[in-house]
């Protein structure tokens, strides 16, 4: 109730400002003047990274070779048996001397179980947690089970369908051992980007958010935990109480908590984990929807926490603040859109202040400004960490603005109505694994049979 009020309050409150700004000023002015604000912001973090490389470059970080805890590795799995026993035999080649892996299955009704124990039977860093039928659901839960059983001093978590590189620990855990920093992400690649545009876009998407990450990484600001590939000290952990079982992005509402009780969160750009792309549109929507679910709800729950916060830096604080701000663009655009459209239709009202033209106008004012946003993002994130050359990095940023403005707006105002009209749920909209090697079994099968 606390998030639909809140939220519904905010929509009033800009609303208002809409209506009350456009019978004195053009609207769409501050609609690029706040796109202009970011783009500042944005300047200012790749400037801040690259004095971040110069200074390391003429100080490099002192690795402390001692400084080898004990890791827990969780691996949750829900009808995962295509694709958990490769993650985990990929696990144990890793060449961190310290670790045990704790392999999870969530309530799955295929051969995972079984896939499991086999894993736990043949290695002896393996142990294999069943979780009763009826037990509470949520990946929250599935990791604050596995934590009672866990003897690591941090603690890994891999989704079932990560592969990495063997020294992915030794590279990830010395970024760890500062007294402030309560946890690490490691950069997410997309292992089958190749596959269809829609893998290609996505990983896209995640190659511009490591551009984001490393730039907050830069300014200490409010750097976010991606779920996969994210490190984290149990001190920290314990501190904030675990996971929270009533959330849908543990990772994000952990990042929150985390930054509100103190803890300095990292990004670590060059050790990587992989994994597998959606190739279909409608796991992609459901993905998505809870992403960006879980980001809303949190920032609605901790807002007041963050705002209160004496052990949050004013860094994290204002950066937190700022990253908000993308999410009210898309509000903004619309709302300014529906105002202009009442007034067109009631021209008596409003005679003369709007014309067809004059909305036409600021549709492609708005929509342009946000796609010059993204292509920029896109293109600068391509060059500089995939070394994409700069024709194909130009067609790639095309693409993945498009693929932003179908896929994130509808999902914006389904996400906002569900909460403001809608009571919450634990819809989990659990990520398919494994669709690639479907595919091609199937595409296999039909080949022997013709």
């Amino acid at each position: 109730m606390r998030e639909r009020i809140l939220l519904f309050v905010i929509l009033i409150v800009l609303g208002v400002f809409l209506f009350i700004f456009q019978n004195y000023v053009r609207t769409d002015v501050g609609f690029l003047l706040l796109c202009l604000f970011l783009l500042i912001y944005g300047l200012y973090t790749i400037a801040a990274t690259k004095y971040q490389k110069r200074k390391l470059k003429k100080h490099p970080q002192i690795i402390n070779e001692n400084y080898k805890p004990f890791v827990t590795i969780m691996v949750p799995a829900h009808n995962e048996e295509y694709v958990i026993a490769n993650t985990i035999e990929n696990i144990l080649k890793m060449d961190y001397p310290n670790f045990e892996v704790i392999a999870i299955d969530d309530r799955s009704t295929d051969n995972t179980p079984n896939v499991l124990k086999e894993l736990e039977s043949k290695h002896e860093k393996v142990v294999a947690l069943i979780r009763d039928k009826d037990a509470f659901p949520g990946k929250s839960a599935v990791l604050n089970d596995a934590l009672k059983l866990a003897k690591g001093e941090a603690i890994l978590v891999f989704d079932a369908d990560a592969t990495m590189e063997t020294d992915f620990l030794s590279r990830l855990v010395p970024k760890l051992e500062p007294a402030d920093v309560g946890a690490v992400q490691a950069r997410k690649i997309i292992r089958n980007k190749d596959y269809n545009l829609l893998a290609r876009c996505q990983n896209n998407e995640y190659t511009m958010d490591t551009h984001f990450q490393v730039g907050r990484d830069a300014i200490k600001g409010a750097v976010e935990l991606r779920g996969n590939g994210e490190l984290i000290k149990r001190t920290a952990l314990e501190d904030i109480g675990g996971w929270n079982n009533y959330t849908i992005t543990d990772d994000l509402d952990m990042s929150t908590r985390l930054h509100i009780n103190g803890w300095d969160v990292r990004f670590c750009p060059d050790t990587c984990v992989y994994e597998e792309g959606i190739i279909y549109l409608m796991p992609l929507y459901r993905q998505r929807r809870r992403w960006f679910e879980g980001t809303i709800r949190r920032y609605l729950e901790y807002s007041f926490e963050a705002l209160t916060s004496k052990k949050m830096s004013l860094r994290a604080q204002l950066d937190m603040a700022i990253y908000i701000a993308e999410f009210i663009l898309p509000l903004w655009f619309v709302m300014e859109l529906v105002f202009k459209i009442i007034k067109l239709c009631n021209d008596t009202i409003y005679p003369q202040q709007v014309t067809v033209n004059n909305v036409i106008f600021s549709s492609l004012v708005f929509t342009a400004a946000l796609a010059i946003g993204f292509f920029m993002a896109i293109r600068y994130a391509l060059r500089r960490y995939d070394n994409v050359p700069r024709l194909s990095a130009i067609k790639q940023a095309i693409e993945t603005t498009v693929y932003f403005l179908i896929i994130w707006f509808p999902v914006v105002f389904i996400i906002l109505s569900k909460i403001l009209f809608k009571k919450k749920d634990m819809d989990w909209g659990k990520t398919t694994h494994g669709l690639v090697l479907e595919e091609e079994n199937r595409l296999e099968q039909e080949a022997q049979n013709t």
